[in-house]
């Protein structure tokens, strides 16, 4: 048998200079733009300079006093390390000598891709001011979640912690945030208990509180992954006392040491039915686990049709006796979401580590306690916060003004601000969107691979989150596959907030974070293909974009909704 040469349409040397011609123009997307300029909100150095200490920065980890504050030279060696950022340099941060935890990762936002925006080419706003009412909005937000942690989400509309939540965040949302701060929280006009603690986008708003794609069992293979998840323990909250407040920021490994199972073998398993059972998913989660196995629910729909720009649909002549797999089909669709997910990690950590440094929101609970307990007396704790209903029931309750943690060991050991959850969600989601034609898509139109049978009906966890019920909302029929893909992103997100461990405002940033990163990379997939090819995706401020080769156009621009929606 002699060797033959591979049948090519082109000849190796041309195929090694368009490779060369189309990492040039890869290059060119990727870098067109100068790197934006990186702000924080200048608390760092206006509290080090005022109270030696950074009243409003992340310290958890670094040894602690027993007021639970730092050292002003403890904190400037982590500044130092970021500084220089050698990576012998990262070693010299100090941690305290109670620690059991390690720092994660402080060097992600150095790290370089060869696909997608540099970690450094996206940017987002500083932080909210710890004394501003933005951030006594979502304080008091935090502690109302604690409070109704238990709340079946089905029970929202009846229980009246609900309602007076929902009050006293509609009234502090009125009360003067700055127009541009409106869509940081939920679209509608009022915040009420059909509408709290929703997310930021149109489809956050329809239905149920939790997105069918968090319910609904799936094929993973051969494998059915069941939707029902092991439960954590119902009324159990963490972090209520300032000795135990102050044994977590020294950054003691209570995961490990608390005596307490955070799951109740007797509770069995449950479909997420509570804010805790949100917490309790984000908890132990892969980042982009969600929006996977949503991937995979929708690969299985009969009658959902592929973007317009995918050549393997419709009338384009590769879909006449073709079809998509490795490139426009499952496998490339999937690989693509893990992809994603760890180019918005590298780019939210920068943000993290480099520029903001914003605390948790326990450690902030930690300084209300100090300041409203006498042990320091120069924190800047408004009377706003201090006199609000829900720093009221939660001092009532615990006997401190400390947040109630839904995990022991409260947050990671990394900054705040913006949300790791957040940043991989809007990538994950957006490139979900670009893939699936699902803006006008009906969800309980979509039927499985046999044609017939409803591939997502729609439901909602029952009270005791046994079982499935049908959703009877009068707006069922407006929830579209993008609203509920848009409603995972914010789900996800809120339940880390919902758990705790992250700010409102984490979550928004970190969400239009990962949509930027993601439309950098869909701008150079569209260059790489033989065949034509454009995706398009309805962004979360409901802008319509289109990407061609290699560049993104805006084909309609969203009204603000805001607070004069209805």
């Amino acid at each position: 048998m002699n060797d033959q040469d591979a049948i090519t349409p082109i000849s190796p040397k041309e195929r090694r200079e368009k490779a060369e011609k189309i990492r040039e123009r890869a290059t060119d997307i990727s870098q067109s733009k100068p790197l934006p300029k990186h702000m924080n909100n200048g608390e760092e150095e206006k509290y080090l300079d005022k109270l030696q200490f950074p009243v409003a920065n992340y310290t958890k980890g670094l040894p602690h006093d027993d007021k639970g504050e730092v050292k002003r030279s403890d904190y400037e060696k982590l500044r130092d390390a970021l500084r220089k950022g050698g990576e012998d340099d990262f070693a010299d941060i100090p941690l305290d000598p109670k620690a059991g935890r390690k720092y994660t990762a402080p060097q992600t936002g150095l790290a370089f891709d060869l696909e997608g925006p540099d970690a450094w080419a996206r940017t987002i706003p500083p932080a909210p001011l710890v004394d501003s009412l933005k951030n006594d909005t979502e304080m008091v937000e935090l502690y109302w979640m604690a409070l109704v942690r238990d709340v079946p989400f089905i029970e929202y509309g009846s229980n009246p912690d609900v309602a007076a939540t929902a009050a006293e965040l509609d009234k502090l949302r009125k009360q003067g945030l700055p127009k541009e701060d409106v869509l940081d929280m939920p679209l509608a006009k009022n915040i009420t208990p059909g509408t709290v603690f929703r997310g930021l986008t149109e489809g956050d708003l329809r239905g149920p509180y939790v997105s069918q794609f968090l319910l609904h069992d799936l094929s993973f293979g051969a494998l059915t992954i069941n939707a029902q998840q092991r439960a954590a323990k119902p009324g159990v909250d963490y972090m209520t006392t300032f000795d135990k407040w102050l044994t977590v920021q020294r950054g003691v490994n209570t995961a490990l040491s608390d005596d307490e199972r955070l799951e109740d073998p007797s509770v069995g398993k449950r479909f997420i039915r509570n804010m805790r059972d949100l917490a309790r998913y984000v908890h132990v989660d892969q980042l982009h686990e969600a929006y996977f196995n949503a991937a995979i629910l929708l690969l299985g729909a009969k009658n959902l049709p592929l973007d317009d720009g995918n050549p393997y649909v419709g009338n384009n002549r590769s879909a006449k006796n073709q079809e998509g797999f490795g490139v426009f089909g499952g496998p490339a669709l999937l690989a693509l979401l893990t992809e994603v997910a760890t180019r918005a990690l590298k780019a939210v950590w920068f943000q993290k580590w480099f520029v903001h440094r914003r605390l948790r929101p326990e450690e902030w609970g930690g300084r209300i306690e100090a300041f409203r307990s006498g042990r320091v007396a120069n924190y800047p704790v408004t009377q706003r916060l201090l006199g609000s209903m829900a720093h009221q029931r939660i001092l009532a309750k615990n006997g401190t003004s400390l947040l109630p943690q839904a995990f022991p060991e409260g947050s990671p050991m990394h900054p705040a601000y913006g949300t790791g959850h957040g940043t991989v969600a809007g990538a994950c989601v957006t490139i979900l969107k670009a893939w699936f034609k699902g803006g006008e898509q009906k969800l309980k139109d979509l039927v499985g691979p046999d044609g017939k049978t409803p591939l997502i009906p729609i439901k909602v966890a029952s009270a005791d989150g046994k079982s499935l019920v049908d959703y009877t909302g009068a707006d069922i029929g407006e929830i579209t596959v993008d609203g509920e893909l848009n409603k995972l992103a914010g789900n996800i997100a809120t339940a880390r907030n919902g758990a705790g461990v992250h700010w409102r405002s984490d979550y928004t940033a970190a969400l239009h974070l990962g949509e930027s990163i993601a439309l950098g990379i869909l701008q150079e997939q569209s260059i790489l293909y033989n065949e034509k090819n454009h995706f398009t995706v309805v962004d979360f401020d409901g802008n319509h974009l289109r990407i061609e080769d290699g560049d993104i156009k805006v084909t309609s621009t969203a009204k603000k909704m805001g607070l004069d929606a209805a």
